[in-house]
């Protein structure tokens, strides 16, 4: 498979999964809202749900971002480098995306061992948080490979 078609494969999946979860957290919102000045009484629990779909859509989406070289960057001198020189410049700023986010996924992991450690859960619905943030550890992780694997291959940027 090309890594066009995975790219767009895995955008399109991507965009599929993060509509979803987008209309779920749309859906709490009106219902919490809808509630609380309607009813007098808020979604129980709806604040909590609110913020675990936003960290949801953030990780969710790495991948896929990761994938298509879609991490912020500053082309300062690009349009001064010839070909070679640009791709020293996408094999350096991929290196350096690659060292973020294994670093991330370290320090994440870590902080959801000390949370699971603790018995953190979410106030309201009693959700374990150690967990949840040792799963966006792990897509922080595929993540890191996918931008190393796009380095050590020399693919085509993306995006």
């Amino acid at each position: 498979m090309k890594i066009a078609d995975l790219r767009q494969r895995v955008g399109t999946a991507t965009a599929i999964i993060l509509g979803v979860m987008l209309l779920a957290l749309t859906c709490i919102t009106v219902m919490d809202v809808t509630g609380r000045y309607l009813l007098n009484a808020p979604l129980p629990g709806g604040a909590e749900l609110t913020e675990l779909l936003v960290m949801a859509v953030i990780f969710a989406g790495l991948p896929a971002l990761s994938l298509d070289d879609g991490h912020v960057t500053a082309d300062l001198l690009s349009h001064q480098l010839g070909p070679t020189g640009r791709a020293v410049q996408l094999f350096a700023a991929r290196a350096c995306a690659v060292v973020a986010l294994v670093l991330i996924a370290k320090q994440m992991w870590e902080h959801g061992a000390r949370l699971t450690g603790y018995g953190q859960t979410t106030v309201y619905l009693h959700i374990p948080v150690g967990p949840v943030v040792q799963a966006a550890s792990v897509v922080c992780a595929v993540s890191a490979v996918i931008v190393a694997a796009l380095a050590v291959t020399r693919a085509p940027q993306g995006g």
